[in-house]
């Protein structure tokens, strides 16, 4: 499936090509958002792997982001950047099963002060497109925001199919073409739990720019996921664990802890990892390496599973001073 290459597309690919040399893979048979300005992210110095950040969704955002280098090291004025929040199920933010909708609007903020010429925040949602953006609230907490749209990518015609060059279970998907036409591509994943994987975080929730989901089902699922996560690169993860459903997801209703805390960093699999540490699933400890679909990714070397070999720098937002009417 050959498309006309702009200059963009070309130099991201041969930003990509060196790095994919070693894996054995022809940089010209991926699309361009499997490249992308990743490696050029993932490539570049920075001072520390994740920030961490907590407090109120804004002032985490924006500190998380700050800690990583800000906004500006990942969108450039001009670029169309999507963002893919979870946004599937038709339920109220506070339910746990969905990414704040606070925490959607701080970044859809920080991209259009960074120059963004237009942000789409959209998701393959599970539940009918009206009910999944409306009750989320993250459909009207964007409203009157220029330039920021939504979207459920719940027409078969707005996918292609492509192949998946490392995939082992996963061969190939039909994948959303906003990809394409995206010069930033930020995951925007809520840490809940999930009946099947265990966790649902960055690397999984990939999976609603995919159109048929059962595909997955007919293989080795985790494996699958991670075969996903070699093809579709974000170039920015930024986790909403602000309250992360330690039990009964992915749907809900079920048990949430309140965290109030955003992990922003370039490497997903880290980024996964080190939310896993942040509190108890199903009444119990786990680490990234004890998760099925990370581990696989680990093997494939998506990224750092272990999290004492990160730099992580944290941040924690000042507590409100009240005056002397305690107002």
């Amino acid at each position: 499936m050959d498309n006309p290459v702009s200059r963009r597309t070309f130099l991201k690919k041969s930003v990509g090509a060196a790095a994919l040399a070693g894996l054995g893979v022809c940089a010209r048979s991926l699309p361009s958002w499997a490249l992308s300005a990743y490696e050029e992210a993932r490539g570049a110095e920075a001072a520390v792997d994740l920030g961490v950040a907590t407090g109120s969704p804004a002032w985490a955002v924006g500190r998380a982001l700050d800690l990583i280098g800000g906004i500006g090291r990942f969108v450039k004025r001009g670029d169309f950047v999507l963002l893919k929040p979870n946004m599937s199920f038709g339920t109220p933010p506070e339910m746990g099963a969905t990414t704040s909708p606070e925490v959607v609007k701080a970044v859809a903020i920080e991209c259009l002060e960074a120059g963004a010429r237009r942000v789409l925040v959209a998701d393959h949602t599970i539940r009918a497109a009206k009910v999944s953006l409306e009750y989320t609230g993250i459909e009207p907490a964007l409203k009157g925001l220029d330039g920021v749209q939504t979207a459920a990518l719940n027409d078969e015609s707005r996918y292609r199919k492509v192949s998946i060059p490392r995939g082992q279970a996963l061969r190939e998907a039909a994948v959303a073409e906003e990809l394409d036409r995206a010069d930033v591509l930020v995951n925007l994943p809520v840490a809940k739990s999930h009946s099947a994987t265990g966790v649902s975080l960055g690397i999984k929730n990939l999976m609603g720019l995919v159109w048929d989901r059962r595909v997955f089902h007919t293989g080795v699922l985790d494996q699958s996921i991670a075969d996903l996560a070699t093809l579709i690169r974000p170039q920015l993860t930024i986790m909403d664990a602000m309250q992360a459903m330690v039990q009964g997801g992915p749907s809900g209703p079920g048990r949430t802890v309140r965290l109030n805390r955003i992990v922003a960093g370039v490497d997903d699999v880290a980024v996964d990892s080190y939310t896993v540490g942040l509190t108890k699933w199903y009444n119990r400890k786990f680490t990234g390496k004890q998760v099925a679909h990370l581990a696989a990714a680990s093997r494939m070397e998506l990224g750092q599973i272990d999290v004492d070999q990160l730099r992580i720098a944290f941040d924690q937002e000042a507590p409100r001073e009240e005056n002397s009417q305690g107002e």
